[in-house]
Order: C-alpha cells, then structure tokens, then sequence
C-alpha cells in the first residue's frame, strides 16, 4: 500500500470534544493523538488544532469520516498525491457540510468531466447559473466560510504523527 502525508486542520472545535477529536484521529491513525489545542480568535469560545500525519494513501477520507457528523466542528484534511493515487482535499463545515476534491500534484483541485457535463446541463436548462455550479464544483463556498478561521491560525502548533504499518 502507497504511503503519502497529510494534514489535519481542525478550525473550530469547543473544549468539550477536543478529545473526542483526539479519539477519533488516532482511532484512524493507529496511534495515540494528543493536540496542541489553542483559542481559535475568529469564533470565541472554541479550539483550533493542526496535525501532520504519514500514513497509507486514502487515510484523509477516513479521517473526513471520523470527523463528519459533529455539527459544532469545522475542519479540512488534506493528502498529498502518492505512487498511482491522487491527492485529496476534504472540508466541513456545520452550514455546508463536508466537501471533497481530488487535486494533482501541485494541489489543483481536478473537476471530473462528467460533473463539469452536469454542471453545463443544469445551467443550460436554466436550474443553475453555470459559475456557481462550476465554484461549488471547485469548493468556493467552503473556502469562503473557512477563510476566517484559516487567518486566525497563523503561527500555531503543528505536530507530526506516524501511523504503525
């Protein structure tokens, strides 16, 4: 199995389920995580956290799933192509829900030709205007929602964890 790298950004997360957010990484990880957790200063009274993992290809979705149905959670994961897989990128937010990209490897997001089809086709019916199809397709409204909370961590903690194999 192809192992790659990946991160980990938890944007906002209240005291109550950092460990539980702990939990459910190092259920999928196979090891013991324990976040550097700091105030996340654009939503007061929640957590932010990195972590930068090494781990078999297909770990981010995995991660995306332990991680998805908590509604008071935003977060990203990202997974660095690898030896025949392609990269990944995963974001959740409360409001939109979980959003998923393959990306290449220099991390553009690579839009499959038949969603792009359907895209065309809602537009071209009149049910969509074609630039938002094709900016949801890309991940723009999660990327607006998360901005805030991207800025606010600058400067934080990342740790790096290995997953057993």
């Amino acid at each position: 199995m192809a192992t790659t790298r990946g991160v980990l950004y938890v944007h906002t997360v209240p005291s109550a389920l950092c460990p539980h957010v702990e939990w459910a990484a190092g259920g999928v990880l196979g090891v013991p995580v324990k976040l550097d957790w700091t105030p996340q200063p654009a939503a007061q009274g929640t957590y932010r956290a990195e972590l930068s993992w090494q781990a078999e290809a297909g770990t981010a979705a995995k991660l995306a799933s332990a991680l998805r149905g908590w509604q008071k959670l935003r977060f990203e994961v990202t997974e660095e192509p690898s030896n025949g897989v392609e990269g990944e990128r995963y974001s959740f937010t409360p409001t939109l829900g979980i959003f998923h990209a393959t990306t290449g490897v220099h991390g553009d997001i690579m839009v499959p030709e038949e969603r792009l089809k359907a895209a065309m086709l809602k537009a071209a019916s009149g049910e969509a205007d074609l630039t938002e199809e094709v900016e949801r397709l890309l991940g723009r409204p999660w990327d607006d929602e998360l901005e805030p909370f991207r800025y606010a961590g600058d400067g934080a903690p990342v740790r790096w964890l290995h997953q057993v194999v």
